[in-house]
């Protein structure tokens, strides 16, 4: 309990003082993280509003949603038709397909394309594979849900052919190699 106005002043202060400390102190290393000591920062993919684009991120080019945000192939998925429902769903949401389907979409070679899901609602593919995001990414650019094999199968990032893309490389390194049709 303060005992006089000033004192209750300075204390206050004080406090903002550290809030705002701590707050500068988050920004700088949620601006820093996700590249590695000493290498330049991982570029964001733009909101491009495109159902579809490809751009480069760490794993290097691959399909992101018009918010950026990272693009999977889920290798259960066979013949243009989703396996993925119910829980696999909520981790693992399915890129709708827009009314009309681009006839070309920046960067991607794949064929776009569409499917629908056993629940009637209908959901982008390229190069007849299904598409969806991870709720582990919490923005664009970052790959968390690359190689986690999860649902019964794995999960990959996904290559403007669209091809799914593996990961290899020591300590994060990351090479872009194509996985074989039919994976």
């Amino acid at each position: 309990m303060f005992t006089d106005r000033k004192s209750g002043t300075i204390h206050h202060r004080r406090h903002q003082f550290a809030a705002a400390s701590t707050a500068a102190a988050l920004m700088f290393v949620a601006a820093n993280c996700g590249s590695p000591s000493g290498s330049a920062p991982v570029p964001v993919p733009p909101v491009t509003g495109d159902p579809v684009s490809a751009q480069t991120t760490a794993l290097g080019s691959i399909l992101v949603d018009g918010e950026g945000r990272t693009i999977y192939q889920f290798a259960n998925d066979k013949n243009n038709l989703s396996t993925c429902d119910a829980a696999c769903a909520v981790t693992w949401p399915y890129v709708p397909a827009p009314d009309s389907l681009p006839t070309s979409s920046p960067g991607v070679s794949g064929k776009v394309g569409s499917t629908t899901r056993d629940d009637g609602h209908r959901q982008l593919t390229v190069a007849g594979h299904p598409l969806y995001t991870f709720v582990g990414d919490s923005t664009p650019g970052q790959t968390n849900g690359q190689g986690i094999n999860l649902n019964g199968g794995v999960w990959t990032v996904v290559s403007p052919a669209g091809v799914p893309l593996a990961s290899a490389g020591p300590a994060g390194a990351a090479t872009q190699t194509a996985i074989a049709p039919g994976y």
